[in-house]
């Protein structure tokens, strides 16, 4: 059962999301300089300069990661610069930068980043918006040759793209698939009509980042050439280098490789849009017989101030503390059961998710369980806008969001020598687009103790009460066509805003001072200790059966880690059981004791603990994460999720009555239903692994749930944890034995059992015919049981990805068919040992056959020739690189060690990767294929158009 199911939908309002600190705009006053209102101190640590031709540069040395650099190249030119003839050839160019340039002809550049470790789409990737087209590259630093050409391929993108006729021809049909993979269903229907209104009246409007199909299909090859020879120049471009290097050495690089580059000889004028305000509120309401959800938002869109001093800051903090506050409002009242909505959402910030610079919004936004009760719910979220406007906030709500933000704060900082790279080339990037200020880490630690100190109450109750202002008012209405007839009028919906004010009280925080365990266990004792030293291990046996496994490490300065497991889970239900018991899983997302989760929130504030309990098919748990300073916190937590479960009837019925909301019109969706089509293939139509209907939800029992979770957590013997991250074991090992060792336990034994769900055997094929638009998706898969071990698992991830090779060439490169397929490898040894390798892409419906046939020819000259010995290189440059990066990441080794002590294989055998590695040949690919892809279990699904 999945609680946040609509969570999604909330983002269908926002066109496109790139966030920035949100600044409240001030009064118009004298102004006077003061210690709050000061420009910022340059940063030491960013070396920023200017060539002669106007290309800024920013350098910084930055050691995480390690041996690694990110190299970006920023355009100040998006769609917003197109002429009427060049609608979406922004982005085309910027698809041509990887399709040749002056030192790079044809595929050589991505065949030369592969080789050398650089993943395409993972780590090579671009994009164009309205305004700005970036290029990024992080690339390794420890070859000389390659870091060099990294400069180099930037100098390429932004002054040497080939544009060959050809070339611009081939990427037509791979624009076209692009638009098909990522629209054609019913929220880029609904965002086709929605754009009119939202951005009315603008160039945003009429400058959508896609373009136009039919001028991509049929431009002529001198607009494309125009388009990159008048906005590709250096005074509108960046180059932004953050990593493991000598500044010096890479300022040479960038002047070496960027000087020659000239602006065009009566450049056309870079000009910055904006949308028009309107006096009067627009109401749209759009249907779509695909949409499941009833969602309604309204926006007050307001002008803003850029971040300019340390003043804005403070009004960003204060717009952050005021959105903590509120939303945590918001999430008592849906506990509560009694909100008009099902979800709702209530915040401050750039509009559009920053579309527009220089523009803030309220957002409203509202889902319903049916639309005849739109206008209700959306006011009922509106009326918590209306009641901070009216009363502000309490003392007791800002003490636990500046307890949060100084506790956030904290921990930023000691891992100030831990940042990673892409970090700080975000920042520089908006500075570069929009001046936004380049903030040290010293600087913005200083300044947050500094403002959390001065930011009063009635500071941020003045600053809640200007967000409800009514200006530039939207109201956006989205739902399922079948529901048109009870939606609200525009005036309903407007006159509900209007009244959302009227008759409120102010709010009142239950504030809790209770401890979170009202004594300590008594603890245990560690009975046993062994090391594996060749990964830094330490493993502890303690006297309730609980097993621990320790690996400290440097990565992190002020980062723990944990997971737990064992064996058992949701498989000891009974199939005859199982729907009653369903909730099980829930338990934890109710709180604890008598403690529910907003309250839970509060008492944690200034923390940086937090931790649950996991119900799963095979296991139950715990996860959690902390500073060292609050491990025993989260360790606390463990317990009282153990030893207190939360049994909340109010909660339980509110999470039926959203499910059933989902399941209302889920069907309505073609994504859903080809998943389903999907899940029943691979469990043998196995009645617990289908979707609940309305009537199973009335089945599910809380009590016997409840009883169930109890049942698995009231003996801890046999849980294994496994902690990572900065601490040292003997200071930590008092705490284990008073809280894991603390936990009951019976010295039972546990296991899970396999019901069998298996998927069908044999070829099977499955054709769904659900939506209204030509866009077809395929799923091929090859699956079957097999041995698990770690070299054949290396076999199939190295024929995983260099399959992907061959299928992105054959598929995208020359049939123009597809724009980014997919093939993907799983493995798993429990319950049992099987293997699964999908290959996954989008198409017109008219092309299914013929790429499907294509995809099984790339399969059978694999079969057949093997793989080449270049695709075989770059397997093992992205594994071997992709390797060195995990590594040094505290998630990586958490899911390893848990992954190998689960499945009871050697948790030493990462240090044996490369020995694997020099073992795939181009033989053993074929050797590979052959015997994994034979089809024996062989199931195509397609979801296809109904017409």
């Amino acid at each position: 059962m999945k609680r946040n199911f609509l969570l999604l939908t909330l983002a269908a309002t926002s066109v496109f999301s790139f966030a920035e600190n949100p600044v409240l705009a001030q009064p118009k006053q004298a102004t006077t300089k003061n210690a709050t209102g000061e420009k910022f101190p340059a940063d030491p640590d960013v070396k920023i300069g200017k060539l002669a031709n106007g290309l800024t540069y920013y350098i910084r040395r930055n050691v995480e990661p390690r041996n690694r650099a990110v190299l970006y190249m920023a355009l100040k030119a998006g769609s917003l610069m197109e002429s009427d003839a060049q609608q979406g050839l922004a982005h085309f160019t910027e698809h041509m930068a990887f399709n040749g340039t002056k030192d790079f002809p044809k595929n050589e550049l991505i065949n030369y980043l592969q080789k050398a470790g650089v993943k395409f789409g993972a780590d090579l990737n671009a994009y164009t918006s309205f305004d700005q087209t970036v290029y990024q590259l992080p690339i390794p630093t420890d070859s000389t040759a390659l870091f060099h050409n990294g400069f180099k391929i930037l100098a390429n993108w932004a002054g040497h793209i080939s544009m060959e006729d050809t070339d611009i021809d081939e990427e037509r049909g791979i624009i076209v698939e692009e638009e098909r993979q990522r629209g054609k269903n019913a929220q880029s229907r609904m965002q086709k009509e929605a754009l009119p209104v939202i951005l009315h009246g603008s160039r945003y409007a009429e400058r959508i980042p896609i373009g136009k199909l039919d001028i991509i299909q049929n431009f002529r090859h001198q607009e494309i050439k125009s388009f990159y020879k008048d906005w590709y120049r250096p005074n509108l471009q960046a180059v932004i280098a953050v990593g493991d290097f000598d500044v010096a050495q890479v300022e040479a690089l960038i002047k070496e490789n960027f000087s020659s580059l000239k602006n065009p000889a009566g450049a056309k004028p870079h000009q910055v849009y904006g949308v028009p305000d309107n006096k009067e509120p627009m109401v749209k309401f759009i249907t779509d017989k695909e949409f499941p959800y009833n969602v309604a938002a309204v926006t007050f869109r307001h002008h803003s101030k850029p971040t300019r001093t340390t003043a804005d800051v403070k009004s960003g903090m204060i717009v952050s503390m005021v959105n903590a506050m509120v939303g945590t409002r918001i999430q008592e009242l849906k506990q509560k059961g009694t909100a008009p909505f099902v979800e709702g959402q209530l915040s401050y910030g750039p509009w559009q998710g920053g579309l527009v610079n220089g523009l803030n919004a309220l957002s409203v936004i509202a889902v319903t369980k049916d639309a005849s009760e739109i206008s209700k719910g959306l006011a009922g979220v509106m009326a918590e806008a209306e009641r901070m406007a009216q009363f502000g906030f309490t003392a007791s709500e800002l003490e636990v969001v500046k307890k949060n933000i100084d506790a956030a704060n904290e921990r930023a900082y000691k891992e100030k020598d831990k940042i990673p790279s892409a970090s700080f080339v975000q920042a520089y990037l908006k500075n570069f687009m929009y001046e936004s200020p380049i903030i040290s880490p010293d600087v913005r630690y200083n300044l947050t103790k500094k403002f959390l100190a001065e930011i009063t109450l009635d500071d941020v109750n003045k600053a809640a009460k200007k967000m409800v202002k009514e200006e530039n008012v939207t109201v956006l209405v989205q739902a399922p066509e079948k529901d048109k007839d009870k939606l609200p009028t525009a005036a309903q919906l407007l006159e509900g805003l209007q009244n959302a004010g009227k008759g409120l009280t102010a709010y009142v925080d239950q504030a809790v001072n209770k401890p979170l365990l009202e004594k300590k266990p008594a603890a245990g004792k560690v009975v046993s200790t062994d090391k594996i030293e060749k990964i830094g291990v330490t493993k502890l046996t303690l006297s309730n059966g609980v097993q621990v496994y320790l690996k400290p490490t440097d990565f992190k300065n002020d980062q723990i880690m944990f997971t737990s497991f064992r064996p058992g889970g949701t498989s000891l239900i009974s199939d005859n059981d199982y729907k009653a018991m369903n909730y099980a899983g829930n338990i934890p997302g109710d709180g604890i004791g008598e403690f529910e989760v907003t309250t839970l929130r509060k008492m944690l504030a200034g923390t940086t603990a937090g931790a649950s309990s996991y119900l799963n098919e095979l296991y139950e748990g715990f996860s959690g994460s902390a500073s060292p300073k609050d491990l025993e916190t989260a360790l606390q937590l463990v317990y009282a999720y153990a030893t207190n479960p939360r049994k909340d009837p109010v909660a339980f019925k509110k999470n039926m009555d959203d499910y059933k909301v989902f399941l209302q019109n889920a069907d309505d969706a073609p994504d859903n239903v080809f998943g389903d089509t999907i899940a029943a293939v691979f469990s043998s139509n196995n009645p617990r692994e289908k979707k609940p209907t309305v009537a199973d939800l009335d089945q599910i029992s809380l009590d016997r749930s409840f009883e169930f979770y109890k049942s698995r957590f009231a003996d801890a013997s046999g849980q294994t944890f496994i902690f990572v991250g900065n601490f040292d074991v003997a200071q930590v090992t008092p705490l284990l034995e008073t809280y894991l060792g603390g936990l009951p336990s019976a010295n039972g034994t546990s296991k899970f059992v396999d019901r069998g769900v298996r998927p069908l055997t044999g070829n099977t094929t499955r054709i769904v015919k659900k939506g209204i638009e030509d866009k077809a998706q395929v799923r091929l898969f090859f699956y079957g049981e097999y041995e698990f071990a770690p070299q054949t698992n290396m076999q199939l991830s190295a024929l995983s990805d260099i399959l992907e090779f061959k299928v992105l060439e054959r598929l995208r490169e020359k049939e123009s068919g597809v724009y980014s397929p997919n093939v993907g490898i799983a493995y798993e040894k429990l319950p049992y040992a099987n293997y699964g390798l999908t290959i996954s892409f989008s198409c017109a419906s008219a092309n299914v056959d013929k790429l499907v046939a294509a995809t099984l020819d790339e399969i059978e000259k694999i079969k057949k020739e093997g793989a080449t010995a270049v695709d075989v290189e770059k397997f093992k440059a992205e594994s071997r690189r992709a390797m060195e990066v995990s590594l040094r990441e505290n998630g990586f080794w958490l899911n390893y060690l848990t992954s190998k002590i689960k499945d009871g294989e050697d948790p030493t055998s990462v240090l044996t990767q490369n020995e694997r590695l020099q073992k795939v040949t181009p033989e053993s690919v074929k050797e590979t294929a052959n015997k994994y892809l034979s089809n024996a279990n062989y199931f195509k699904a397609v979801l296809m158009p109904e017409k």
